[in-house]
């Protein structure tokens, strides 16, 4: 266990990933609160909404009719954030002066999906069962070989992934474009900005590597580099489950933690407890884990407070294109950023200090471990329904 007076007293904990620091203040929890609330999620949603832009046979907003698929619908983003086509911009601007070095920018092309992972409207992860998500997955893991650069070390092992065949929700055309990462993201709730209720996540590729996975490959390459080969988070992962007082969950291919360096209240990581580099160097077994494992976490999320809990969740893992060095140094793993901080209504802000100086956490990451693994069991809204 960790000293235990650091329950008590205020600390900075290191962050080996992004090679940065955060300030924890664990006497903070014994102020009152006074601030904004949030509205209490509502859970009375209908299976079927027909004003719902992603139900199955509904019209989109763009005029587009969904098919009555029965499981994942995957299609372009009706106003995505990046495009295929645009405007060429070259900065023009390479003579040394304070223009050129001051004033930069480029151009960034992709592709956006939206990716449904059911055609209930009144379903989350939580609600679907681990097959259910294997699903999810299997969608996640198509659309990431789609985009895939065929001179990636990771070709050769997509070639090899088994998956079951896709249904014409998943005609999705191949890129015009090779692209250098692809970003899987889920908003859940009104609280992380999520404009509809309907199941769903979102997929960016971009021409650039964007800068949160591109300071954790920073990182993992350092490791790697001096380690002699050795990935951080196959190291990181072993020391979480031997130590276990951070362990929320874990099966035999992932382990999800509150972890050490933690910026949210009730932040998760699953991290892959071999070295795995992205979602295809996972077999038939290994996907079924991590369909458990994402089944659990966010069974306890809601759970722990008795409500839809909001949260932002993404998947790291390798580039589409890069070097054998980025490849073979990435560590396929998700972060769960979730805001609430004491109850259904009471969130965590990022503001003043955590803006100008450095992130801040009240509860340790060990208290807010303990209090998720004691959120298990049955969904609370099947038990009360």
């Amino acid at each position: 266990m960790p000293d235990a007076i650091l329950d008590d007293i205020s600390h900075r904990r290191y962050n080996p990933l992004r090679g940065s620091w955060i300030l924890v203040s664990p006497h903070r929890t014994k102020r009152p609160w006074q601030g904004q609330q949030e509205a209490a999620s509502q859970t009375t949603v209908p299976e079927y909404d027909q004003s719902c832009y992603l139900c199955p046979g509904n019209k989109r907003a763009q005029g587009d009719t969904n098919p009555d698929y029965k499981s994942t619908f995957v299609f372009v983003n009706d106003y995505s954030a990046v495009k295929e086509e645009q405007a060429e911009y070259h900065q023009t601007e390479d003579d040394g002066s304070l223009s050129a070095l001051l004033l930069k920018a480029e151009s960034v092309t992709g592709k956006c999906y939206v990716v449904t992972f059911s055609p209930k409207h009144n379903l989350t992860l939580a609600d679907l069962q681990p097959s259910e998500i294997v699903a999810v997955i299997d969608t996640w893991t198509r659309l990431y070989i789609a985009h895939l650069s065929p001179k990636s070390p990771l070709a050769q092992a997509a070639g090899a992934t088994t998956l079951p065949p896709s249904g014409h929700q998943h005609n999705v055309s191949r890129p015009n474009a090779q692209y250098r990462y692809m970003q899987i993201f889920e908003n859940k709730g009104a609280a992380m900005g999520c404009s509809n209720p309907h199941p769903h996540g979102q997929i960016w590729t971009t021409t650039g590597l964007p800068e949160e996975p591109a300071t954790e490959l920073e990182q993992l390459i350092k490791y790697r580099r001096e380690k002699g080969g050795v990935s951080l988070l196959e190291d990181y992962a072993k020391l979480e489950v031997d130590k276990e007082e951070r362990v929320v969950y874990k099966n035999k291919s992932f382990v999800a933690v509150c972890p050490w360096w933690a910026v949210w209240p009730f932040e998760v990581m699953i991290i892959a407890r071999q070295h795995k580099r992205a979602l295809v160097d996972f077999d038939d077994v290994e996907r079924k884990d991590l369909a458990d494992v994402f089944s659990d976490v966010t069974r306890r999320y809601d759970n722990l407070f008795e409500t839809q809990f909001p949260y932002s969740m993404g998947l790291h893992q390798a580039p589409l294109e890069g070097s054998n060095t980025e490849i073979e140094a990435s560590h396929f793993h998700i972060h769960f950023y979730p805001p609430l901080l004491r109850s259904a209504t009471v969130r965590k802000f990022l503001v003043g200090y955590e803006l100008m100086a450095e992130p801040q956490r009240d509860i340790t990451p060990e208290q807010a471990a303990a209090r998720l693994r004691n959120s298990g069991g049955e969904l609370y809204r099947n038990e009360i329904q």
